[in-house]
């Protein structure tokens, strides 16, 4: 993973893959293009996750990517609310600030590394399969712009354990992989929808401070995860 900054050592993420999905632009900040894709990033276990990402039309400029093309993507993993039927839903995607197209290796990476607050209680509980496991949103700040990323975290086994009785305001620095998993919601009119979630899955933490009083202003008791 590169490290831009210090300012932008709190998110660092670095992924490399396969484009499924080929660059659009989705929005313009002061005259400066942005455009969405997707890379279709493979597990060890085979298994294939599909990541959305954000670049600049600038960042973009000379390169004309296809599907099926490889790429190596450095940048941050980020997030903003939307905005639907009266709910804000929390949006992730992988920030690309460079890109090295036709990129080979024999291993794809998926690698992000954060450091934030966690911003809500964490929600511990065990699978059929007696399998440990804790939910935690981190607020990641982005000190150049004066944002914060709202990024929901997964960790496993002793770690989920440890981390479910830390309380909110506890600084983290957590390194995992960003995942995408499919899963079936049941909607008000009884319909059954299948949806994408996306978090990082975290292979290591560490506490940096116990705990932080977060601005009023930071909390977002009112997103809803998809």
């Amino acid at each position: 993973m590169k490290y831009n900054s210090l300012d932008e050592q709190n998110n660092v993420a670095t992924i490399s893959g396969i484009v499924s999905k080929v660059p659009e632009v989705s929005h313009q900040i002061e005259g400066e293009n942005f455009l969405d894709f997707e890379v279709e990033v493979e597990r060890l276990s085979k298994t294939k996750d599909i990541i959305p990402v954000t670049i600049s039309e600038r960042s973009l400029a000379g390169i004309n990517l296809k599907v099926g093309d490889s790429v190596l993507l450095n940048g941050q993993y980020r997030s903003h609310n939307k905005s639907e039927n009266e709910r804000n839903k929390l949006i992730l995607h992988f920030f690309a600030k460079d890109i090295e197209p036709d990129y080979q290796s024999e291993e794809q990476k998926n690698e992000v590394k954060l450091v934030g607050y966690i911003c809500k209680t964490p929600v511990y509980r065990k699978t059929p399969f007696d399998r440990e496991i804790c939910d935690v949103l981190l607020a990641v700040n982005r000190s150049n712009y004066h944002k914060t990323d709202y990024i929901p975290c997964i960790l496993w086994g002793r770690n989920a354990r440890f981390i479910s009785k830390e309380p909110v305001g506890t600084k983290l620095e957590v390194v995992g992989r960003i995942q995408s998993r499919q899963y079936y919601k049941t909607l008000d009119d009884g319909k059954v929808e299948e949806r994408t979630a996306y978090e990082v899955s975290c292979n290591r933490i560490a506490i940096l401070e116990n705990v932080v009083k977060l601005d009023k202003d930071n909390e977002k008791e009112e997103m809803q995860i998809i």
